[in-house]
């Protein structure tokens, strides 16, 4: 999980564990078909929220008490050999699931999309701001009250979404029809994030979405998308400066490809056959070419 992230944790002498711990599972929320099914009265909403939150922590608790019992034989590379843990052999990995030393987590999707169903407007605008805030923080809450009840690490996190941001709307336009701007679209927007479609700069995004972060500490990312920036580094400079001062974890979408043949600089593009080739003199050899897209940090 790539924007996973393991709350702190300390061994009996009081020192932070970091290598060696691990995530028990996520289950997601669809915010949006709340919203539908709601259809604008939010009392109602916060009564269904409630419901669907009921129902994940059951799911989570199932992940949880299918791991308990577990024998480290099960997998020796794993639990007796130090991938995560050294236990002997026919101790189970109990001990490994409480306390939060593993994490185990409440994923959501969609907060743009239940925001526009609920106000009417973008969690862009200080209207739908507010109410995205409110149903973060009462995500956040009912996490901390799990994590109490149970022992368990539980915490919230901003589901990649990579399928599910399609296996969600297809659903909900099955069983709901097309609404225009939710489920017309053929995709939810993952986690927490500015709608795709907004215009907004790539500063003011990362400003926007900062916030929504420290509520996330199960795990979450930003994105921003950029055009090849190779002869304007200063601004790139300025860019990863003011991800680093201003937001926990951020990525950004460029284009800066080579071609090893030609020396062609620029975009190498996707051809008919979905292989990469030069525009410039049409190789397709993907080892003699660089072709770069995400620049994680």
């Amino acid at each position: 999980m790539c924007r996973s992230f393991l709350s702190p944790w300390k061994d009996e002498n009081g020192e932070y564990k970091f290598e060696g711990r691990f995530n028990q599972g996520v289950v997601s929320l669809n915010l949006p078909q709340i919203g539908i099914v709601a259809a604008g009265d939010e009392e109602k909403f916060w009564d269904l929220l409630d419901n669907r939150l009921d129902l994940c922590f059951e799911a989570l608790m199932c992940r949880h008490n299918a791991l308990k019992g577990t024998l480290a034989d099960e997998s020796p590379i794993h639990w007796q050999y130090g991938a995560i843990a050294r236990l002997p052999q026919g101790e189970t990995i109990d001990k490994l699931l409480m306390d939060g030393y593993s994490t185990i987590s409440l994923g959501y999707i969609g907060l743009y999309e239940v925001t526009k169903l609920m106000t009417g407007v973008s969690h862009v605008d200080p209207k739908g701001e507010a109410f995205a805030l409110k149903v973060m923080k009462r995500l956040e809450e009912t996490t901390k009250k799990w994590k109490a009840e149970t022992g368990l690490g539980f915490g919230l996190y901003g589901s990649p979404a990579e399928s599910l941001c399609y296996r969600f709307a297809k659903i909900d336009l099955q069983k709901f029809g097309q609404i225009e701007d939710i489920t017309d679209k053929g995709y939810y927007t993952n986690s927490y994030h500015v709608d795709v479609r907004e215009e907004i700069d790539a500063f003011s995004k990362l400003q926007f979405e900062s916030q929504f972060q420290p509520i996330s500490t199960g795990g979450c990312i930003s994105y921003i998308e950029i055009p090849n920036m190779q002869h304007n580094l200063e601004a790139l400079k300025q860019l990863v400066n003011y991800i680093y001062h201003n937001i926990q974890y951020a990525e950004f979408n460029t284009k800066s490809d080579c071609c090893h043949v030609c020396h062609f600089e620029g975009e190498i593009t996707l051809n008919d056959d979905l292989s990469w080739e030069c525009p410039n003199c049409h190789n397709k050899d993907q080892a003699k070419m660089n072709v770069i897209r995400r620049t994680c940090g």
